[in-house]
């Protein structure tokens, strides 16, 4: 029995003092289900392929030179016989226009190539020019297809690594395989990578570029 001095609660106001300690703990649970995604992000960017031999290794652009020393250790061991090097727009133009010479990216990637032991005459340019990764996916693919190839393995950067398998899923040819792998020297920490500034723009640069390819690339690079 009810004592007389107990307060009565209407339904509403019993319903509200079991909603909200619900709704903190749902609360805390979801930070830290947050915090923890977070934290795993850097591992869970990095995602290589067990190597296999291929038709040619390439060389996308950016960070070079660990991506292209990556590519010659590769030649070297044996997994392909060339190395395709990616051809990234640059300010040629606009340097020629004031008279200043200009050789872009790939011409380093070459010459660090040849010197880590790479024939020149197993060095291939792709062209056109290739302004992002998914225009790479794209002339690479081409590529391996004229050339007859099934396979390809494309060097990369750590953090790069799980864009550059989701884009070239969404690409190329079903019947065309890539092998992802990174640079071994590259120094991304994916266990503390918000430890520097560099890590950090890495992962969200690489998560978001992730976004946009699962929703079908809705945002395109700049002109």
């Amino acid at each position: 029995m009810t004592s007389p001095n107990t307060p009565h609660l209407s339904p509403r106001r019993r319903a509200c003092c079991w909603t909200l300690p619900v709704l903190i703990v749902l609360g805390l649970l979801v930070l830290a289900a947050s915090a923890w995604t977070a934290l795993h992000a850097g591992r869970w960017l990095v995602a290589e392929d067990p190597l296999e031999k291929s038709s040619a290794i390439v060389i996308l652009s950016g960070r070079m030179p660990i991506r292209a020393e990556e590519a010659a250790a590769l030649y070297r061991a044996g997994w392909a016989p060339e190395v395709w090097v990616t051809h990234p727009p640059g300010p040629g133009a606009e340097l020629e226009a004031m008279g200043i010479s200009y050789v872009g990216e790939e011409f380093y990637s070459a010459r660090v190539l040849m010197r880590l032991g790479v024939p020149a005459d197993s060095i291939h340019l792709l062209e056109p020019e290739a302004a992002n990764t998914v225009a790479e996916m794209d002339v690479i693919s081409k590529q391996l297809e004229e050339h007859g190839g099934s396979s390809v393995i494309l060097v990369t950067t750590k953090a790069h690594t799980r864009r550059v398998r989701t884009l070239w899923r969404l690409r190329a040819n079903t019947a065309l395989r890539a092998i992802v792998r990174a640079a071994q020297d590259d120094p991304f920490d994916a266990a503390h990578w918000w430890r520097n500034t560099g890590d950090a723009l890495d992962v969200v640069r690489e998560v978001l570029g992730l976004a946009n390819a699962r929703a079908g690339l809705p945002l395109r690079p700049a002109k």
